[in-house]
């Protein structure tokens, strides 16, 4: 009698291995998510207070330290452990997506769209680290340090998006407010993309370069740039004004309006530190937790945007019914 012939089993990815033997709760999905979105605004702050301290460059090469050391060397002082410090919180950052990654993979039924969201905050961390090697090699280039900046505004997007996504379904969004309401806040977000951008230019031209040596900066005057920065946040706070008004007019739904107050609250109060770090002679402070209040609008701008539509979970396919001729026989 001939053994049967053995037979290899499908072969599980380690995140397959986990969504089969465990399912995460609407809370524990919820809090995942939002651990990347946290850390993505830490890594922001941090790599602001890195500049601001004149660490840029406290680490030599990248990705090691130095050309003999992975870790920063008690030659290189606090700057260097200024610098290597917020290297390793990028492993923390790593650690919060992939977090959210795994709770999102286990989820059931599986959300391939929330999916493809969780593993491209991956992709742009990944890309941001290099980003980031090519501005230590470059010496703090000021363009290099505006990309490395606004790559980071656009993992902050991505992941913000991916924790409002987190509490809703998979069907087709429907509107909430009139298309009128819609556009208005598109032109928020698109404006505010801009006034985020232009805080790059009065930083590559302005003060804290991010090194004591001489550190390129970016050909024009920092306080024309931070002019032409202002008139865009006074543009920005003209929307939300706007839009706060028109929500009431239109009565929209409690939680939208409260979505747009908060939105105006942090433009008055960013509005405000910037008028007052621009007339103290821009001290390293008032410019972090500007950098903070960057991240917060940002995040308030894109929750509004998305509270103005919902989406209801998608059904479960029914299983399928038994052929007749087979429950026959």
């Amino acid at each position: 009698m001939h053994k049967p012939t053995p037979t290899i089993g499908a072969v599980q990815t380690p995140l397959a291995h986990i969504a089969q033997r465990w399912t995460p709760s609407p809370k524990i999905l919820r809090r995942a998510a939002l651990s990347a979105v946290l850390m993505t605004v830490l890594i922001i702050v941090t790599g602001g207070a890195v500049r601001l301290t004149g660490s840029g460059l406290g680490c030599d090469t990248w990705p090691k330290c130095t050309d003999d050391s992975l870790f920063a060397t008690p030659e290189q002082g606090i700057h260097g452990a200024i610098e290597f410090g917020n290297r390793m919180l990028t492993y923390v950052l790593s650690a919060a997506v992939g977090w959210a990654i795994i709770a999102v993979r286990a989820t059931k039924p599986r959300r391939r769209g929330l999916d493809r969201l969780a593993w491209a905050q991956f992709w742009v961390v990944m890309g941001n680290a290099v980003i980031g090697g090519i501005t230590v090699w470059a010496g703090l280039n000021p363009w290099t340090v505006a990309g490395h900046f606004l790559l980071a505004n656009v993992l902050l997007t991505v992941a913000t998006v991916t924790w409002v996504r987190t509490g809703e379904g998979d069907g087709a969004p429907r509107p909430r407010v009139p298309r009128p309401v819609r556009k208005l806040s598109w032109a928020i977000v698109a404006v505010s993309a801009v006034l985020i951008t232009l805080g790059t230019t009065v930083t590559g031209s302005g003060k804290h370069a991010g090194d004591s040596s001489d550190v390129p900066r970016m050909p024009w005057d920092w306080s024309a740039a931070a002019h032409v920065h202002a008139i865009a946040a006074w543009v920005v706070c003209a929307l939300a004004v706007a839009m706060w008004l028109v929500l009431r007019v239109v009565d929209a739904p409690d939680d939208i309006r409260a979505r747009a107050r908060d939105l105006l609250l942090v433009v008055l109060l960013q509005g405000a530190l910037g008028y007052v770090q621009y007339f103290t002679g821009v001290p390293e402070l008032l410019v972090a937790a500007h950098m903070l209040g960057s991240s917060l609008m940002w995040i308030a701008v894109l929750r509004l945007a998305l509270s103005l539509r919902e989406r209801e979970s998608t059904p479960a396919p029914a299983p399928a019914s038994p052929d007749p001729a087979l429950t026959t026989a």
